[in-house]
């Protein structure tokens, strides 16, 4: 246990599916594995081991933002003996052939935090997915023969800014769409010695008008879901 997961040794599998939204944590394991039990609800955030396929898979939230993930992730590698997490998030489109609905993904973060440099004086602005894990995602998709796309994510500290100067650089960057939270998850898993990945599903777009509500982020995005089910498993 920790001050942050009520979960006991062995309540959590190997490999964690994290979404940022509590409920959709709790739709995922209520309609994906098989005999689904509530592992942790501290401050609400919803953990749920079961099995898909025959073996143990978790599904957990993480919150939203860099500072969020990060204390659950860490402990999910630290103290709980976790060697797999696979973020499946909400993402924002920043380029015109990546779409609402479309899954991405991401083959880096980019960001302006400094959460990494502040946890262990990483000093760089781009932090990397495990090769083998993205290898499973991309096998796993192949296989259910759902496209994908892949590019650098900007994982962004503000939601909502004052200014979109930062757009120029962020073009300059390649960055294809934007989250809240690859940057420090993958941060914690270079200084663990653990692996992580992130598969985004596309919400909503700075170069279309088009937007996803909550409800279809929170039961809609099932092409993300069997694609990271079915690599967790592999």
């Amino acid at each position: 246990m920790t001050p942050h997961n009520s979960a006991k040794p062995g309540d959590i599998a190997k490999t964690v599916l994290m979404p940022g939204d509590p409920l959709r944590a709790r739709f995922i394991a209520e309609t994906f594995l098989e005999n689904p039990v509530l592992v942790n609800d501290v401050r609400g955030i919803q953990g749920y081991t079961g099995t898909w396929k025959g073996q143990p898979v978790t599904v957990m939230a993480s919150g939203m933002g860099m500072p969020s993930i990060g204390i659950y992730s860490y402990e999910l590698y630290r103290d709980y003996g976790v060697e797999n997490i696979i973020r499946i998030g909400s993402a924002g489109s920043y380029v015109k052939d990546v779409h609402v609905y479309d899954v991405v993904l991401a083959t880096a973060a980019y960001s302006e935090s400094t959460y990494a440099k502040t946890q262990s004086g990483f000093e760089g602005d781009t932090t990397l997915p495990s090769a083998a894990l993205n290898d499973k995602l991309r096998a796993a998709a192949k296989a259910l023969e759902i496209d994908i796309k892949e590019g650098l994510i900007h994982s962004s500290d503000v939601f909502y800014r004052e200014s979109s100067d930062y757009l120029e650089e962020i073009h300059a960057k390649g960055c294809v769409a934007v989250e809240m939270e690859s940057f420090a998850l993958f941060a914690n898993a270079q200084v663990l010695g653990k692996n992580a990945a992130c598969l985004l599903t596309i919400s909503d777009s700075f170069v279309e008008d088009t937007i996803t509500t909550p409800e279809e982020r929170q039961k809609n995005f099932t092409q993300m879901m069997k694609i990271a089910l079915d690599a967790a498993i592999m």
